[in-house]
């Protein structure tokens, strides 16, 4: 079996990047994390992140990258990511303002996706989409919005960046969709949750929720995933310790197989 590469959605240290964005980094390393998703750079420039990347043995493999960015400047949000060694530029989100109302407003969305995912592939960068559950209740003629967008796009200009979280809490299957995607799925975002009294998510440390985490990790490698990312959104215990558990969680799980 193919080991995946464990990397961490920054995302989940905002308040310690924040504070400390150069210390953040050797902590995250010093876990044993073997790369990481940028959420933002912390006015860090690129030459000067490449180095401390390197000095730290992490790689900088993916960048989440928001629409209005993109919209503003493209060019330097590709030449940043290739600047520090980055493969991926993901759009990770979509704004309220910015989520399309129906099918005309959606397809639209994805032919704007395109074209920022076919200039990133000719610049030598891979681009992505990550999901949340609204893409599975919006609808675009027969299918929801997260797989009319994969229909109406080219594997060539958008991968998919799964958030298996995301995906179940939609009430959809986590396994069948990797195996829908696979060959299409280079980054997964493996998270797990339960769900609070009023019925929102509650993200938890890997192994204390509701996600079948193993049967995730065979799916994601026989579809061809190249990185496991952990995300928490919300930490209920200090995120420094949480991520360390959860890269506990791993070791004791899955890495102690190779």
């Amino acid at each position: 079996m193919k080991k995946l590469n464990i990397g961490l959605q920054l995302f989940t240290l905002r308040d310690e990047t924040a504070a400390d964005f150069r210390g953040t980094l050797r902590k995250v390393a010093e876990l044993g994390y073997e790369g990481v998703e940028f959420a933002g750079y912390g006015d860090i420039p690129a030459e000067e992140m490449k180095a401390l990347l390197d000095e730290l043995g992490l790689k900088g493999f993916s960048s989440h990258v928001s629409l209005h960015a993109m919209r503003e400047d493209l060019q330097q949000q590709i030449d940043y990511l290739k600047t520090i060694g980055a493969q991926y530029m993901i759009c990770p989100y979509l704004m309220p303002e910015d989520r399309p109302e129906n099918a005309e407003g959606w397809t639209k969305l994805f032919n704007e996706l395109q074209q920022y995912g076919a200039e990133a592939t000719k610049q030598g960068l891979i681009f992505g989409y990550h999901n949340h559950d609204f893409e599975f209740h919006g609808q675009v003629g027969d299918e929801n919005a997260f797989d009319a967008m994969f229909t109406q796009t080219t594997p060539e200009a958008v991968q998919v960046e799964m958030d298996v979280c995301w995906v179940q809490f939609a009430g959809q299957n986590p396994i069948e969709y990797i195996n829908k995607y696979a060959g299409r799925l280079p980054l997964l975002h493996l998270k797990d949750f339960s769900k609070d009294e009023q019925g929102q998510m509650k993200t938890l440390e890997l192994g204390q929720g509701s996600v079948n985490l193993p049967a995730v990790i065979e799916a994601a490698t026989s579809a061809g995933v190249e990185w496991l990312i952990v995300e928490q959104d919300v930490c209920q215990n200090p995120p420094l310790e949480s991520v360390a558990n959860s890269h506990n969680w791993l070791k004791q799980n899955y890495l102690n197989q190779f």
